[in-house]
This record gives structure tokens, C-alpha cells and sequence, in this order.
């Protein structure tokens, strides 16, 4: 078995995706409103700042902050997961081994980590952040995609709220 071994820095800044277990499901975006308040809940409890955050309806990609003497966003994550799958009625078939763990087979069990390096990685994952809403063809302009950090980022005037353009301007597709 492999030991993965996730980077631990104190204080650090780090992009994450995090992936329900269903890919064509719109969990997510579905129950939203109890997504917020979960991430919430462990945000007061074990505090953190949010940079940027996109929730599509079946991954998130968020950039969190942690604090100086502070390291461990897995245990974050872990309270996030178990917390928005406890108490929900979802059809899922769980593997012998996830029902063995006590697990909804809600989620991925693993998920996207990257240490931020310096200004210019920041910019570029930010970037990345509020443009998958239009990558994924959910919209075609970055403001019309209601569940990401942008709107902050245009209220704070730090982006234009036409950021990003119309990709029915461009023409093409986008995807992973």
C-alpha cells in the first residue's frame, strides 16, 4: 500500500479539489445552502480564510489560508465531508470496503491538494477557481455561475464583473 504523504505547512496557503464520489450528480449545487452551513460550522471551530472558492455541482475547488501555527486542513476536510453526508438520503451503492469504514460513498475519498508557492500561483489557481463554472459549460460568463468567490472579488473591485468575457464570443469548447 502507498503512503501518501500530503505537505504540512503552518500557515500556509493551499488549493484543493474536492470530488463527490458520483461524478454526474448535482449534489452540490442541490444542497447548497447546507454545504455553506457545514463549511461554516468548521470554519468558526477551526478558523481558516477562504481566497477564492467555486462549488460546481459535483467538486469544489476552494483556496483556503490557514493560520500561523496551523497545518492541518485534512482534519478540516474530514469534518467537512462527514458533516454535509451525515443526515443525507442519497442512492448510493457502497464498495464492501466503504460500508466496512463507515462511509456514505458520498465523496472521493482522496482529494487535490497544492501547496501555493508565491503571487503568481496564487493569481493563476484564483484564475482557475472562477473560470471552471465556464470550463465545464455550466455558463458562459464567469458572473452568471451564482456559487463562487467572483461576486466577492468584483464587490471588493478587485475584478470587473465582465472578467473573463463570454465564451459564446470565443466559440470552442472548454473541459478537463
Amino acid at each position: 500500500m502507498s503512503r501518501y504523504r500530503r505537505m504540512t505547512i503552518d500557515g500556509g496557503i493551499f488549493f484543493f479539489t474536492v470530488v463527490l464520489a458520483d461524478r454526474s450528480s448535482t449534489l452540490l449545487v442541490d444542497h447548497i445552502a447546507r454545504l455553506r452551513r457545514i463549511h461554516e460550522s468548521v470554519r468558526k471551530r477551526l478558523p481558516f480564510e477562504v481566497v477564492a472558492v467555486c462549488v460546481l455541482p459535483d467538486h469544489i475547488h476552494v483556496i483556503w489560508a490557514l493560520p500561523v501555527h496551523d497545518s492541518n486542513y485534512s482534519l478540516r476536510w474530514s469534518l467537512i465531508k462527514s458533516g454535509f453526508s451525515r443526515g443525507l438520503v442519497v442512492d448510493t451503492v457502497r464498495s464492501p470496503s466503504k460500508a466496512r469504514k463507515r462511509e456514505r460513498g458520498v465523496w472521493q475519498r482522496r482529494y487535490w491538494e497544492h501547496t501555493i508557492r508565491d503571487d503568481a500561483d496564487l493569481a493563476r489557481h484564483v484564475d482557475y477557481i472562477h473560470f471552471n463554472p465556464v470550463r465545464h459549460g455550466h455558463v458562459s460568463r464567469v458572473v452568471d455561475w451564482p456559487y463562487s468567490s467572483f461576486h466577492r472579488y468584483v464587490r471588493d473591485g478587485i475584478l470587473a464583473s465582465d472578467w473573463a468575457g463570454d465564451a459564446l464570443d470565443l466559440g470552442g469548447q472548454f473541459g478537463e
